[in-house]
């Protein structure tokens, strides 16, 4: 299979909405998680469930945004 440079471009962008979302994912634990209990289960604190779903929302926006982009620099309109 071929690549060609649009399909390269689909592929990094992409790739970098994901990296954002698991830089997020890492910063959310690092900063609300609560540690080990005693049976090992780490858990984020209230304000951290919050700012997962936040995230989570976030990114679903940024996918969002995402494919706007890709169709609008594949020249389509997005019409069926």
């Amino acid at each position: 299979m071929d690549i060609d440079a649009e399909l390269r471009r689909q592929i990094v962008v992409s790739l970098a909405a994901v990296l954002v979302f698991v830089v997020g994912l890492i910063a959310v634990g690092s900063r609300f998680g609560t540690g080990a209990g005693p049976s090992g289960e780490v858990s984020l604190a209230p304000a951290g469930g919050v700012a997962l779903v936040g995230l989570l929302g976030g990114f679903v926006l940024l996918m969002a945004l995402v494919g706007v982009y890709l169709m609008r620099a594949n020249g389509t309109d997005g019409s069926f």
